[in-house]
């Protein structure tokens, strides 16, 4: 039996039939995945009265765009988005750089000590100081209200380091890098000019996961650079709930001033996440090739 036949079409169907099928179970997969996204995006321009009561599934119910009107009337909405893009393009480029010097001394299985400090960077990944310690360090290492307190900390995502390593160990040909030091390349050298090059592919990754990390942090932005000037889109948007919701509470005796405070607040709700999920949807299709062959290089060694 051919490994297409094997493997191409599902056993005792004919090759049409098989491709139908897996196509079908596909497209419902999909539509599981995509579906409470789009729902989301229904719920933002309907009534949230309709919406709760189950009323709304697949088009919007009394059409309305109160929710993304009140969203982008606060004059702090343009400012989080220049902070979430600066803070997105600055934490990406330093997390990509310092996973990349990372991974590939730990991936060369001659390097003195390599196990030792494969094992360090292990344990962070299970153990950690806590909030409180982690706000000292940055306190007394003079980050507090930096912008550099959002990316110095974490810098180096030890699972990131971990599949980036594991590409270089299963996935850059031994015989260039052997071939480059007998020219007399420099270890440097080699990095920069055989090993950057052939895992582009790992390196899109390492770059979706770093984008969407930075792009969805708000408790950091929080905690360490407070103000409005210096707030991430999620964190603004989080301040504009919060306002909505201390506004329909407080308008709670007011005749019917509540029921429309409170439509606003749970319009806004849906509208603020389509509002924070919109870019990153935008630019992942232009980076999925890249992902899908970047993941799944070196997973299976040889």
């Amino acid at each position: 039996m051919s490994a297409k036949t094997k493997f191409g079409r599902l056993k005792g169907f004919s090759e049409r039939t098989s491709d139908i099928i897996l196509v079908t179970i596909c497209v419902v997969i999909l539509l599981i995945v995509a579906y409470p996204l789009y729902y989301v995006l229904i719920a933002s321009v309907s009534n949230p009265y309709d919406v709760y009561a189950g009323k709304t599934f697949f088009f919007p119910s009394e059409f309305t765009l109160n929710g993304y009107k009140a969203v982008f009337a606060d004059k702090n909405i343009f400012t989080g988005y220049l902070n979430s893009i600066k803070y997105t393009v600055i934490g990406t480029i330093f997390s990509v750089v310092m996973v990349y010097l990372t991974a590939y001394p730990l991936s060369i299985k001659d390097l003195p000590g390599r196990k030792f400090l494969s094992i360090f960077f292990i344990i962070t990944m299970y153990f950690g100081g806590g909030l409180i310690p982690t706000y000292l360090v940055v306190k007394d290492t003079g980050l507090l209200n930096n912008i550099w307190a959002l990316f110095l900390p974490g810098g180096v995502a030890v699972g990131n380091m971990i599949i980036v390593r594991n590409f270089f160990e299963n996935s850059i040909p031994k015989e260039l890098i052997e071939a480059a030091k007998i020219d007399g390349a420099s270890n440097w050298l080699i990095f920069i000019k055989v090993v950057v090059p052939l895992s582009r592919s790992i390196m899109a990754v390492m770059v979706v996961f770093s984008m969407v990390a930075y792009w969805n942090d708000w408790f950091t932005a929080m905690i360490y650079v407070p103000g409005d000037e210096t707030a991430p889109l999620p964190l603004v948007l989080r301040g504009i709930l919060i306002k909505s919701s201390a506004s329909a509470s407080q308008s709670s005796t007011i005749s019917g001033g509540y029921a429309e405070l409170n439509k606003l607040t749970e319009l806004i709700k849906f509208s603020s996440i389509i509002v924070a999920a919109a870019p990153m949807l935008i630019i992942y299709p232009f980076v999925q090739k890249y992902f899908e062959k970047g993941f799944m290089a070196g997973a299976v060694k040889g």
